[in-house]
């Protein structure tokens, strides 16, 4: 039997057969539960024991509970869920070895949704930032990245640990990301030749765009020999580039080859903003880094060895990547506000803490969309935008 489901219906089965165990468990939530009828089952004890019923003065192991506990459980129950009879009550109550022990069955459930809770908001961020890839746009990523920080630290709270960062031992292995479209590619060496041609280009988007930033590591490479010129006062152009490449010996060791090299070096009459072809390489690495980022939290739920809190704390840590570069897209955009995942966790309303966590409760309506918005590049900026007609290299 699963050790989950046996949990459950072991709590159930001590409130039946005693119910003042109702009293140790009123940290528990019937969201709590796997199984629906389990819920509502929670749900129906507490309403009765709240009204006053009779049996929940019964003395439970010491006395016999009344039968009313039971066909009264059974009756409210019924109304909200199908499939409940006394025979499964009978099950649940064979399923109990001790009443007594209802508080650590209490835990194995919270444990079990805590790991269930983390993954389905974790793979709501991959759903959501895969799509922003596709579309363009990184609010719905922003969005539903703080509602999974703010569950975390809901659950840290829970489990009784502090929602603080760990960082795993080892990185966890995820599936590999789908392939580098060619437009994304295209921007990135578009941008690059800009900054290589046009003077003073690299200083727009120095202070906030890093190699890292660049879904091609070749391409990531190449922009730190710009960063590394710019940094020691010198100049960029096509000739000083190549030798920064040279020196590091990007061709030699494969990072970079000629074919990708030429173009970026070769190109002529290239104009346009670098401020915002940057910022469509950083909204690209955000979305990127966001679904990076749920892969290895999915991973991290899916592994029973790890307890509750650090669970918690290496989700948190996960998601540190993407806290940097939602900083710097900030940054990018005017809007200056560096924060640690811990703190973004610490800083989400309630209200929408809530509300995730009530979309991770298995359907009795439909779970809610992320929401999704346009991408905020500046008014007029997209006049710069490369034609995807026009090459990179221009005919002499």
């Amino acid at each position: 039997m699963d050790p989950l489901l046996a949990g459950e219906q072991a709590l159930l089965g001590a409130v039946l057969l005693d119910p003042r165990q109702l009293g140790r468990l009123d940290w528990l939530e019937p969201r709590d539960f796997h199984r629906p009828a389990h819920r509502v089952l929670l749900s129906a004890l507490r309403e009765l024991r709240d009204a006053g019923h009779p049996g929940f003065a019964a003395e439970g192991d010491e006395g016999e509970v009344p039968l009313e506990w039971l066909t009264d459980t059974l009756a409210l129950a019924g109304e909200r869920t199908r499939g409940l009879d006394p025979s499964y009550l009978h099950t649940l109550i064979a399923a109990c070895p001790r009443p007594s022990h209802a508080p650590l069955y209490g835990r194995i459930v919270l444990e079990g949704s805590i790991r269930r809770t983390v993954a389905e908001h974790a793979e709501r961020l991959l759903a959501v930032a895969e799509e922003g890839l596709v579309v363009g746009e990184v609010k719905g990523t922003g969005h539903q990245a703080d509602a999974l920080a703010g569950v975390l630290a809901d659950l840290a709270g829970r489990w009784g640990t502090p929602p603080r960062a760990h960082k795993p031992a080892t990185v966890p292995a995820t599936a590999p990301a789908a392939e580098l479209s060619e437009d994304v590619q295209a921007d990135e060496q578009f941008l690059l030749a800009l900054l290589v041609h046009q003077d003073g280009a690299v200083a727009e988007v120095f202070d906030w765009l890093r190699p890292g930033d660049f879904a091609d590591p070749g391409h990531g490479r190449l922009y730190r020999c710009l960063g590394a010129l710019h940094h020691r006062g010198e100049p960029i152009d096509p000739v000083t580039a190549q030798w920064e490449v040279q020196r590091r010996g990007l061709l030699t060791d494969g990072t970079l080859t000629e074919e990708q090299l030429t173009p970026i070096l070769d190109a002529h009459l290239v104009a346009g903003s670098a401020e915002w072809l940057g910022e469509q390489v950083l909204r690209t690495s955000l979305t990127r880094t966001a679904a990076e980022s749920a892969r290895q939290i999915t991973v991290l739920a899916a592994d029973e060895r790890l307890a509750p809190g650090q669970l918690v704390g290496q989700a948190l840590h996960a998601l540190g990547p993407l806290e940097e570069v939602r900083a710097r897209w900030r940054t990018a955009n005017g809007h200056p506000s560096p924060v640690a995942a811990t703190a973004s966790a610490a800083g989400v309303p309630a209200a929408r803490v809530s509300a995730a966590l009530s979309r991770s409760t298995p359907p009795q309506h439909a779970s809610a969309t992320a929401p999704t918005a346009a991408p905020s590049a500046r008014t007029g900026a997209a006049t710069h935008r490369r034609p995807s007609s026009v090459p990179l290299r221009s005919a002499q």
